[in-house]
C-alpha cells in the first residue's frame, strides 16, 4: 500500500510538471511571436512612409528608364536615414531593376507586386509583409511608393526595413531572450509543479488513506468495515460506493456458503442415515437367512425377504429420488411440453394411493372441476408433482385425518391445491420445506420418506417458470398451491 501511494504521488507530480512545462514552452513560444510580430508592425509603421519622401529628394526614374544618377544620392540619403534600409526599384511588373544593398546578396529577380499594391492602397492602417529579395521564400517588412510621370506609372521604390545584419542581430537577441525566458520558467514550472503536486497528493490521501484502512480492516477480517461515503467525491466516491457493494456482495455470499455449507453437512448425514438403516436391515436379514437357513420355517423366511424386499425399495427410492434431484438441478431434464386433460391425471394419482391411504384411515377427497380446461406441460414431470405432494400430505397427516384435493380454472390457468390436516408446519420451517433433505418434523421419528419429495416438486416446477406457494397454521392444515397454464 505504501509502494502504491508512493507510486501514485510521483506520477502525479510527474504528470503536473509535464503539464505546467508544456504550458510554460507554450507561453515562451507565443510571447516570442508576439514579441517579433508586434517589433515587425511597429517598425513598418514607424517607417512607412520613408520611401515617400526619399522620392521628394531624389527622382529614382527618367523617361521610363531608372536614373543613374540618382543612385548615389539614393546611397547616400540611405546612409544618412538608416544604413539598415535596403532600396529596390521596380518596374509596374515588379520586376528588380536596380537595388541599393549595402552587401550585394540580392538573389530575386522579381517582387510579388501584389502586396505592394496593397500597402500603397492601405498605408499605415493595415500590416503587410513582402518578398525578401536576398532569402526567396521568406517574407519581410517594407516600405513602398509608386513612381509615376505626368501621370503615368513609371515603376516602384521598395525599401526593405530590415536588413540582414539588423535580422542576424535581432535573431541572436530573440534566442538568448527565449533561453533566459526558458530557463526561468522551466525552473519557475518545476517549482509550481511539485508545489502542486504535493498539494493535490496531500488532499486526495486525505481520503485515500481513510480507504486504504477500511481496505486493511476488511482484509485483516473485520467484514462489517465499511468507506464513510459521505466525506468522498468524484472517482474516490465512486470507488467507495463500489467497495461497500463489493463488501456487502461478499459478505452475504460468505453467508450463503455457510448456509450451503451446514446444508451439505445436514444432507450428508441424512442420506448417510438413510442408507444405514435400510442397509444394516437388508445386511441384518440376510446374515440371519443364512446363518438360521436350515432352521427357520416357510412362513418365517418368507417375513424375512419381504423385509429385505422393503429395505431394498427404500434404497431404490433414496437414489433414485437423488439421481432425479441431480438431474433437475444440473438441468439436464429436457421439458416434452403437450396439452392434455390433468383431471384425469389427478384421478389416476388419487387412485394409485387409496390404498395406503386406507390403511392410514385418512380420507382423501378430490374436488375436481368437471369444465377444467386442457394445460400445457411435461405430462410425466407434472404426475410426478402430484404424488410427491400427495405423498407428503399422507406422511404428516394423523389417523383419521383428511386431504382435500382441489382442481380448479382460474385466470387462464388450473389451480391445483393440495390440503391437509394436521400439525401444520411452524413459521420459522416454512421458508427451507423446498430445501434438499429438509424435514419438517426432525424429532418426530415415525415420518418415513427421503426428504427429497419436495425439492423435486420446486425443481419441477421452476422449470416450467411456476410458483409454488405454501401457507399453514400450526395444529390446522397445510396448504400447497400453484396454477398450470391453460393450452390456447
Amino acid at each position: 500500500m505504501f509502494k502504491q501511494r508512493k507510486s501514485l504521488y510521483w506520477r502525479i507530480s510527474l504528470v503536473f510538471l509535464l503539464i505546467l512545462l508544456l504550458l510554460g514552452l507554450a507561453y515562451v513560444t507565443i510571447t516570442t511571436y508576439a514579441a517579433s510580430r508586434y517589433y515587425q508592425e511597429t517598425t513598418q509603421r514607424l517607417n512607412a512612409d520613408v520611401a515617400q519622401k526619399m522620392l521628394k529628394e531624389v527622382d529614382p526614374f527618367k523617361n521610363g528608364k531608372v536614373n543613374q544618377e540618382a543612385v548615389p544620392k539614393i546611397m547616400h540619403s540611405m546612409m544618412a536615414v538608416n544604413p539598415s534600409l535596403e532600396v529596390y526599384l521596380l518596374n509596374p511588373e515588379g520586376e528588380i531593376l536596380k537595388y541599393v544593398v549595402l552587401k550585394k546578396k540580392v538573389k530575386l529577380k522579381r517582387v510579388n507586386i501584389e502586396p505592394v499594391k496593397e500597402f500603397i492602397r492601405t498605408g499605415d492602417d493595415h500590416f503587410v509583409l513582402g518578398d525578401d529579395p536576398r532569402n526567396p521564400g521568406e517574407e519581410t517588412i517594407f516600405s513602398a511608393t509608386a513612381v509615376k510621370e505626368d501621370g503615368k506609372l513609371q515603376g516602384y521604390v521598395y525599401m526593405v526595413l530590415v536588413s540582414e545584419k539588423v535580422e542576424n542581430i535581432t535573431s541572436a537577441l530573440l534566442g538568448s531572450y527565449w533561453l533566459k525566458i526558458g530557463a526561468r520558467s522551466f525552473v519557475i514550472t518545476l517549482i509550481a509543479a511539485f508545489a502542486i503536486g504535493l498539494l493535490l497528493i496531500w488532499m486526495l490521501t486525505k481520503n485515500l488513506r481513510i480507504v486504504i484502512n477500511t481496505f486493511r480492516q476488511f482484509e485483516n477480517g473485520d467484514l462489517h468495515a465499511r468507506i464513510p461515503e459521505k466525506n468522498m467525491k468524484g472517482e474516490l466516491a465512486t470507488l467507495s460506493g463500489t467497495f461497500n457493494k463489493m463488501a456487502d456482495t461478499i459478505v452475504e455470499n460468505i453467508d450463503q456458503l455457510k448456509q450451503v455449507d451446514n446444508l451439505r453437512r445436514e444432507l450428508i448425514a441424512n442420506v448417510s442415515h438413510d442408507l444405514r438403516n435400510p442397509l444394516a436391515v437388508v445386511h441384518g436379514y440376510i446374515e440371519t437367512l443364512m446363518i438360521k437357513d436350515d432352521k427357520l420355517t416357510p412362513e418365517e423366511r418368507q417375513k424375512y425377504l419381504q423385509i429385505v424386499l422393503d429395505g431394498s425399495e427404500k434404497l431404490k427410492k433414496l437414489v433414485s429420488d437423488l439421481f432425479e434431484l441431480s438431474k433437475l438441478e444440473a438441468k439436464q431434464v429436457q421439458l416434452k411440453q403437450e396439452p392434455f386433460m390433468i383431471n384425469e391425471l389427478m384421478q389416476d394419482a388419487v387412485q394409485d394411493l387409496n390404498l395406503f391411504a386406507e390403511e392410514k384411515q385418512i380420507y382423501i377427497k378430490p374436488h375436481i372441476d368437471k369444465s377444467l380446461p386442457r394445460v400445457y406441460a411435461d405430462i410425466s414431470l407434472m404426475e410426478r408433482v402430484i404424488q410427491n405432494l400427495l405423498n407428503n400430505a399422507l406422511q404428516y397427516t394423523p389417523q383419521n385425518g383428511e386431504i382435500d384435493l382441489k382442481v380448479k380454472p382460474e385466470n387462464g390457468s388450473v389451480r391445483v391445491d393440495v390440503i391437509n390436516t394436521g400439525a401444520g408446519i411452524p413459521k420459522e420451517d416454512l421458508p427451507n420445506i423446498f430445501d434438499r433433505y429438509y424435514k419438517i418434523s426432525k424429532e418426530k421419528k415415525g415420518v418415513e420418506g427421503t426428504g427429497l419429495g419436495l425439492a423435486i416438486v420446486k425443481k419441477i416446477l421452476d422449470l416450467h417458470n411456476i410458483n409454488i406457494h405454501v401457507d399453514s397454521q400450526p395444529g390446522s392444515y397445510t396448504r400447497f398451491s400453484f396454477a398450470v397454464p391453460a393450452y390456447s
